[in-house]
């Protein structure tokens, strides 16, 4: 018998041929991600449709009948006509306001420097690439605050101007708290968490009641007892600054919530963890910081950046207590005769938003690049 199965083996090799057209480019993404079967199919023409209807009229509100510094009637008459879209004249005009509030114009030097520091310190942290890290976390969380301070606050000591917090406002006084509060809260947050988590019991009872009591009141109530209620249980003539009461405040409330986040990520590593620490004859302080911590915050990267996104937002809660932050005092702006128009309060509202948006954005971005990077199982 004549064994045929020879004849149907390959003895080359076929030249490599280039993908179906239909597979490849934007055409192969298109069918991949937006017509891949009939439900994707129908969403994506529902939402193109949608974008259709939506895009022009915003287009034309924010830009084609915009009123901006360089049109040809840049006035706020301009904005006041009928067919008038956003009045960005006004939020050039009062863009000094926005950033700096009630600070002195001829002392905004002093703000700026502040900004410029921040970042200097703040860029070599987020770099994972840059070496010297304890020297910038030192230049960042000792340095930088006392300089800011100096700055800020001035006084007859520095030869500066003094300038209470009152007159901090704006996006200034926005970024103040919420940097503080990103700071202060995720320290005590660890702290917290490794406390409920304790086996003694006076320990663990103490961080569950404090965790427990604060993330049962909503922040408007901490930030009115901060303000208001606390003076009355000080003795007579004792005052607290009406900032440092905010920033305190805001810090312990986003701690709590901290604190569980990170109670999760504990929760979530395996008991082989904690036995490899003890095996390797760790203390527990030094098993939580080069065993379990590293990998615990790594897993809750996404909750960690959500509570901070949170607390930056909430940061416009604090106008309850008369502190003027970016909302407040865009808010304060609308009811200026000299810009009233139409649509000057949503043109104000929008560029509030807009600034809200990107710094969130930002942060949400730079965790995404972080999950990647210590390979937390992120997938684009």
């Amino acid at each position: 018998m004549t064994d045929t199965s020879v004849a149907y083996v390959r003895n080359e090799m076929l030249e490599e041929q280039p993908a179906p057209s239909t597979s490849k480019g934007v055409v192969g993404w298109m069918r991949a991600n937006l017509f891949s079967d009939i439900p994707n199919t129908i969403m994506t023409v529902v939402g193109f449709a949608f974008l259709v209807w939506f895009i022009p009229p915003i287009f034309n509100f924010l830009v084609t009948d915009a009123v901006f510094p360089w049109s040809v009637n840049n006035t706020v008459e301009a904005c006041r006509t009928e067919a008038a879209g956003a009045c960005w004249i006004y939020v050039v005009d009062r863009m000094d306001f926005f950033i700096y509030g009630f600070y002195p114009s001829e002392e905004y030097w002093r703000v700026n420097i502040c900004f410029v520091l921040g970042i200097i310190t703040l860029v070599p942290l987020l770099w994972p690439d840059l070496p010297y890290k304890g020297v910038s976390a030192i230049a960042f969380f000792v340095v930088y605050p006392i300089v800011t301070f100096i700055l800020m606050n001035g006084g007859a000591v520095f030869g500066l101007p003094e300038v209470p917090t009152e007159k901090w406002g704006g996006l200034t006084l926005t970024l103040i708290i919420a940097t503080v509060g990103i700071v202060v809260s995720l320290p005590i947050g660890v702290v917290l968490a490794l406390g409920r988590r304790s086996h003694m019991p006076f320990v663990k009872y103490v961080c569950i009641a404090f965790i427990e009591l604060w993330r049962a009141v909503p922040l408007i109530t901490v930030l009115f007892m901060a303000s208001i209620m606390l003076p009355l249980f000080l003795p007579e003539g004792t005052t607290i600054d009406k900032l440092l009461r905010a920033l305190v405040g805001v810090s312990l409330f986003s701690a709590a919530y901290m604190a569980e986040v990170v109670r999760g990520g504990l929760q979530a590593l395996p008991k082989g963890q904690y036995e490899a620490g003890d095996a390797l004859g760790l203390s527990y302080f030094k098993s939580m910081y080069l065993v379990i911590l590293p990998q615990a915050l790594k897993h809750v990267i996404p909750g960690i950046v959500n509570s901070f996104i949170s607390l930056f937002k909430d940061t416009s809660l604090v106008s309850i207590v008369g502190l003027f932050d970016l909302l407040q005092a865009v808010q304060a702006t609308t009811a200026q005769v000299e810009w009233k128009s139409p649509n000057q309060a949503i043109t104000g509202y929008l560029f509030a938003a807009a600034v809200f948006w990107i710094f969130c954005f930002g942060m949400s971005r730079y965790s995404m690049f972080m999950e990647r990077r210590l390979d937390t199982g992120h997938k684009e």
